[in-house]
């Protein structure tokens, strides 16, 4: 059970590829929202910087390296069992091939196609703000 008012603040990455597709992941059925769809990334641990959670993060699940990422938005909200601060950053450079290191499926999927894959609530503004027009480009 988590305690009332602690709020989990979580690096994510929107990863975009040569051709605009974005990779999602699948959750471990016995994870928090586990066999939904999310975007990949994790906890902010003490005295780390988004930006630094984020290139650990996608490295430990991914076996990627981020070298470009911005700011997208932030999205907090309350599942009831738990609480988490979303801090979105879109990766349009990285190293590597994605894979899913820790035995997650993942894919990579066209934008125009996010709408068919189920996803937590808390990232439903994120599928919304890549809708809205994210590329590589921007």
């Amino acid at each position: 059970m988590v305690e009332q008012g602690i709020v989990v603040h979580v690096a994510v990455g929107v990863i975009l590829d040569q051709n605009d597709r974005v990779l999602i992941a699948k959750r471990a059925p016995g994870q928090h929202q586990g066999g939904l769809w999310e975007f990949p990334g994790g906890k902010v641990d003490a005295g780390e910087s988004v930006e630094q959670a984020l290139a650990r993060e996608l490295h430990e699940e991914l076996a990627i390296g981020v070298r470009a990422c911005r700011e997208l938005l932030k999205v907090q909200h309350d599942y009831g069992d738990k609480s988490v601060l979303l801090d979105v950053w879109v990766v349009s450079q990285f190293t590597g091939v994605a894979h899913g290191n820790e035995g997650q499926e993942i894919a990579w999927v066209s934008i125009d196609t996010l709408c068919e894959y189920q996803f937590p609530a808390a990232n439903v503004a994120i599928v919304r703000a890549i809708e809205a027009g994210l590329s590589r480009k921007d």
